[in-house]
């Protein structure tokens, strides 16, 4: 807790996503005070590889024994034929000591109060909480915390905590959807594939030009290139230069999005909003925003950054991309360190193609212990002399610093 002003702030929870057990172990090492997972069913990433209930159990026991906390997502909009699958889970899960489900379907909270009525609710940012009205009828239910709209101004955001009688989470990082705090149902129409159910097809990252009904052979010059237009294609959010702002709104908890990012997403993210937090709190009056923290957001891959809704409509193309701008990936994801021997030599998985003789980046938990090298003499895992590894394969690489676990290796595309 500081106090600037005669106001107290309480340093926020940082919440990292998990899409497997590996980016679970790989947002907790790189700095998160909590994960959310989903689980095999009833959850809007459906895409991820998500927990079984015996992983679930795992890693509950791996995250309580580093003092952190894990969550569990359950925030389909669920039909009538979902409920009775979601009691059979929910029995299951209530056997576990996870610290809370994130809900967003009315039916969902109250189902979760009648079979686990011991695991505290938070409510997801899908159910599109804009008010301080709406957050205290959610605790009058019975919900622990509320993750707000992501439409919301930062003025809207304090103002709302200020007066909330539960805790406040907002996502600070990640991906953005054109649709109200996600409740789109452009990817159902297009694609016959439900985004509230999970299993969204990113219709609006598709390339559209604009046709009238009667000439269907015309197409209509608001493009600016090739690539269509991109009114539906949202920034990707990082609110990575504006801290003390973050801070200042109070908020109990900030998420960064991404349960189907890969795990050196998870950790490149992770550890920089980790340093920058840690940053502030040591000395608030004294804090510097450093480059370096946004030079590192750049180095994964990312759409275009914007602050999203924190500052109200920023004017022209403030929320969604420019023409050509995809995504922006630099970087290359190598591999990640699996274990260190003492004679200076570490043993790599590989995620991607590795070269012997290849400069490359390896990036630790916190940014002093980067460093670069080239990689020589490349081994394999029975230590004889190989050219490349590829995707899955364990290699043996020399390094030139102290490496530990779960350190990771990239190199500039």
């Amino acid at each position: 807790m500081i106090h600037l002003n005669n106001t107290s702030y309480k340093r926020p929870e940082l919440v990292a996503p998990a899409g497997d057990i590996e980016k679970l172990k790989t947002a907790i090492e790189y700095g998160a005070d909590a994960v959310y997972v989903g689980g095999e069913g009833f959850n809007l990433r459906m895409g991820a590889t998500n927990l079984t209930i015996e992983e679930i159990k795992e890693a509950t026991s791996w995250v309580y024994e580093r003092g952190k906390k894990i969550y569990v997502a359950l925030n389909i909009f669920a039909r009538n034929y979902h409920v009775s699958g979601i009691r059979s889970y929910l029995k299951k899960l209530a056997e576990i000591p996870i610290d809370a489900v994130i809900v967003a379907d009315p039916g969902v909270f109250l189902t979760v109060k009648e079979i686990a009525p011991h695991i505290p609710i938070h409510l997801s940012t899908q159910a599109n909480t804009t008010n301080a009205k709406s957050v205290e009828f959610w605790h009058q239910q019975g919900m622990k915390r509320a993750v707000l709209a992501r439409e919301l101004t930062l003025g809207e955001i304090k103002e709302i905590t200020n007066n909330a009688p539960i805790e406040t989470e907002v996502f600070v990082h990640g991906a953005m959807c054109m649709s109200y705090s996600g409740r789109c149902l452009l990817s159902s129409f297009m694609a016959n594939r439900h985004a509230n159910l999970g299993d969204c097809s990113n219709s609006c990252r598709w390339q559209y030009i604009l046709k009238e009904e009667k000439r269907p052979d015309e197409t209509y010059p608001i493009v600016e290139d090739e690539s269509g237009t991109f009114i539906l294609s949202s920034k990707d959010l990082c609110m990575i230069q504006h801290i003390p702002e973050l801070v200042h709104a109070g908020v109990t908890a900030w998420k960064i999005e991404g349960r189907m990012k890969s795990p050196y997403y998870v950790a490149a993210v992770t550890r920089i909003y980790r340093e920058a937090l840690d940053r502030y709190f040591a000395d608030p009056c004294g804090y510097v925003y450093d480059q370096k923290w946004l030079s590192e957001l750049e180095k994964v891959s990312h759409r275009e950054y914007g602050t999203g809704f924190f500052f109200g409509n920023q004017g022209y193309n403030s929320q969604t991309t420019h023409p050509g701008n995809f995504y922006i990936k630099e970087y290359d994801y190598l591999g990640m360190i699996n274990n260190v021997f003492s004679d200076g030599v570490a043993e790599v998985l590989a995620k991607n193609r590795i070269l012997s003789n290849t400069p490359v980046e390896i990036i630790g938990r916190r940014l002093c212990e980067d460093f670069s090298q080239v990689l020589l003499d490349l081994r394999n895992e029975y230590n004889e002399p190989i050219e490349a590894a590829h995707a899955g394969q364990k290699v043996l690489v020399k390094v030139s610093h102290p490496v530990y676990k779960y350190f990771m290796l990239r190199k500039c595309g």
